[in-house]
């Protein structure tokens, strides 16, 4: 299956998701807008595909440089009928009783505010063209609660729910909405980010784990764009086969 032709924004993709998702996408011939806050990292995609790769240095939380990026992009990348939002970050991992309230409040701005802020600028185009599609990146922290995964699953919590609701205001447009909620995932600096850049303890979340990559991310997301136009993907939650459920946490302490 192919995507349909036309242009696709992905936020975040620096590296991680974002980047594979956008090198899945520009490998089928698909004009992409690449953002993120660190450009340089984004060269090897515009040289790996240019032309139809167009770079844009842009922090999702900057809600007036949200809004010009998408208004003055060039004639060939302007009409976006694929968004994928995918700039997002854990900080931290203490209870909410110690954690650090400038890291909850990146978190909010970036997965909750930079979403909206992207999504805000580019869907009423979307809506005029008669088609597009929205991608949301999730997580299974929205839905399955974990220690130290306070103001983080909250703000996945939001994107599920945000997800619900767009697909609800725009029934009838032709657009569609789709949250895909990964598991554990290597191949990315979410670990190394929310440890601040401790590399030993980002490696051990992922020690004798076959995690999802990079890669199977970015297919559930063009899988969910490429099939035909009358069928809406609501939500993807996948997780790696080493990884489940755990049990209720019980207390045992008296006194």
């Amino acid at each position: 299956m192919t995507s349909p032709p036309g242009t696709t924004f992905v936020t975040g993709a620096s590296t991680g998701f974002g980047a594979a998702i956008a090198r899945r996408f520009a490998a089928d011939g698909r004009r992409v807008v690449v953002s993120a806050r660190r450009t340089g990292l984004l060269a090897g995609l515009v040289k790996e595909f240019a032309p139809s790769v167009l770079a844009l240095e842009l922090d999702v939380r900057d809600r007036e440089a949200v809004a010009q990026a998408v208004s003055t992009l060039p004639a060939g990348f302007a009409d976006i009928d694929i968004l994928v939002n995918n700039a997002g970050l854990a900080k931290g991992l203490e209870p909410a009783q110690r954690a650090d309230l400038d890291d909850w409040e990146q978190m909010i701005d970036t997965n909750c505010k930079g979403l909206v802020y992207c999504t805000r600028a580019i869907l009423p185009g979307m809506v005029a063209l008669g088609r597009g599609h929205v991608i949301n990146i999730g997580s299974v922290a929205g839905s399955y609660p974990y220690p130290g995964g306070n103001a983080y699953g909250a703000t996945k919590a939001f994107v599920h729910q945000f997800s619900l609701n767009l697909r609800s205001d725009v029934h009838g447009s032709g657009v569609r909405i789709t949250c895909i909620e990964p598991g554990l995932s290597g191949g990315t600096e979410f670990s190394l980010v929310r440890f601040e850049g401790d590399q030993r303890r980002a490696s051990a979340v992922y020690a004798g784990v076959e995690a999802l990559s990079p890669d199977d991310i970015a297919e559930a997301v063009h899988w969910a764009t490429a099939l035909p136009a009358h069928v809406n993907v609501n939500t993807i939650e996948l997780m790696p086969v080493a990884q489940s459920f755990a049990p209720f946490q019980v207390s045992r302490e008296t006194g």
